[in-house]
């Protein structure tokens, strides 16, 4: 067995917040062999337990009592080659964005609008990640799992068997504290079917004086993209886009389009509409808003930034006031994308 326990350990470099937080018990695990050890193991077993992937999705607000896990599962491999159509396996520890960047380097298109998200492919079924009009679901063949209160003991869940929603999953609900993701396998293509359509994406090819992109362009000004509008976590911490576009009925999206009719808005799922959250915080005055050293990003209002030393708890405040402006100017209610611990 290779596992290591340590005691009191900093997990600032853990939480892309940067959060000055400790755990009293952390291990790594690297070795998918050794999870039935671990899960027999009494400091896994007394409780309580946090499985971490690469923390971008993460508030912490406390030190953690208990054992942090963080999954350091790593390897690409090819499962399937059906010529145009490929099945690829990567391990949940693996970094989302060197995975895609692999990917696209072999030829294996799909994935090039979810560039430059920060994190695990663990962590992509789990929220769902999406952006520029993709979401991980449509390319998405299999999640591979670790059943928790079975020794760890595998079981394979299909696309629909995942339940996938917006920004949601099966893994946020009955899956939750039950499965473990250890690997994720996609469907990708050897032709390229392109989405530019979506946010300013034409517009950047435009400027880079592309007229036919392929994936590798179009991967390159997603890239270009977000890094004008997000800031680097390494820089300044940060967990992304702290809420959720929220999805409001079409009744009430229209009443609101009446007062603003400026509000970008999207189609939904049953005849809803989703909102650009961003949209409603900067209108509320908050883009670049500061509170000591927790405040909202000065390009992008939808991310909460530390500017060095804020707190969970001053960070969390602050999500609170944001809540709070919108809700009193707009009526709508925002969701926080981040486990807030």
């Amino acid at each position: 067995m290779s596992l290591q326990f340590r005691a009191d350990v900093d997990l600032r470099p853990h939480n892309t917040f940067g959060m000055a937080a400790r755990a009293a018990r952390f291990c790594q695990l690297e070795n998918l062999a050794d999870l039935p050890a671990l899960l027999a193991h009494p400091l896994y077993r007394q409780g309580p337990a946090l499985w971490l992937g690469g923390g971008s999705n993460l508030l912490l607000t406390r030190d953690y009592p208990g054992l942090v896990i963080k999954v350091a599962l790593s390897g690409i491999r090819l499962l399937e080659d059906m010529g145009d159509e490929v099945i690829v396996e990567a391990a949940a520890g693996e970094n989302w964005h060197g995975f895609v960047q692999r990917a696209l380097a072999q030829g294996w298109y799909g994935l090039e609008n979810l560039s430059l998200i920060p994190g695990t492919v663990g962590a992509s079924p789990v929220q769902n990640i999406g952006a520029y009009g993709v979401e991980v679901k449509d390319h998405l063949h299999e999640v591979v799992c670790a059943q928790l209160d079975r020794q760890g003991e595998p079981l394979v869940l299909s696309n629909a068997e995942c339940r996938f929603g917006y920004r949601d999953s099966v893994f946020k609900h009955e899956a939750a504290g039950k499965l473990l993701v250890t690997a994720v396998r996609f469907r990708l293509s050897r032709r390229a079917d392109l989405r530019t359509g979506y946010g300013d994406i034409a517009k950047q090819l435009a400027e880079d004086g592309i007229t036919s992109p392929s994936p590798l362009d179009v991967s390159r000004a997603v890239i270009a993209i977000r890094q004008s509008k997000l800031p680097d976590p390494a820089k300044l911490g940060n967990a992304g886009s702290f809420f959720k576009n929220p999805i409001v009925s079409a009744a009430q999206a229209q009443a609101l389009l009446a007062d603003h009719p400026h509000l970008p808005h999207y189609p939904a799922a049953d005849g809803r509409v989703k909102l650009a959250a961003g949209w409603l915080i900067d209108q509320c005055g908050l883009k670049g808003y500061r509170d000591g050293d927790a405040g909202l990003h000065d390009r992008q209002a939808l991310v909460l930034v530390n500017h060095g030393h804020a707190s969970g708890e001053q960070m969390r405040a602050l999500a609170r006031k944001v809540q709070d402006d919108v809700r009193q100017r707009f009526g709508v209610e925002l969701e926080p994308e981040p486990l807030i611990l």
